[in-house]
C-alpha cells in the first residue's frame, strides 16, 4: 500500500482479487474477495482454510464476521 492510499481505497482496489484473511484464532482464509462492509464482514469465493500453513478445508463461498478478522492482505496466486 502506498503512502497516498487510505485503507478504504486499498479495500476498494482489492475487490475481486485474491486475498488472505487472518483470523484472531490464527487460521488463514484464502480466496477471492467478493465483498465487504463497514464492519469488515467479508465474503470470499473459492475459499481455502489453512491452519499453521496446512490446507484444512476448501469451502467455495464463505462469510467471515468482521470481529474475527485480525487483518486482510493481498495474495499472489
Amino acid at each position: 500500500m502506498s503512502r497516498r492510499t487510505n485503507p478504504s481505497e486499498f479495500l476498494r482496489q482489492i475487490l475481486g482479487k485474491p486475498v488472505v484473511v487472518k483470523l484472531n484464532s490464527g487460521a488463514d482464509y484464502r480466496g477471492i474477495l467478493a465483498c465487504l462492509d463497514g464492519f469488515m464482514n467479508i465474503a470470499l469465493e473459492q475459499t481455502e482454510e489453512y491452519q499453521n500453513g496446512q490446507l484444512k478445508n476448501k469451502w467455495g463461498d464463505a462469510f467471515i464476521r468482521g470481529n474475527n478478522v485480525l487483518y486482510i492482505s493481498t495474495q499472489r496466486r
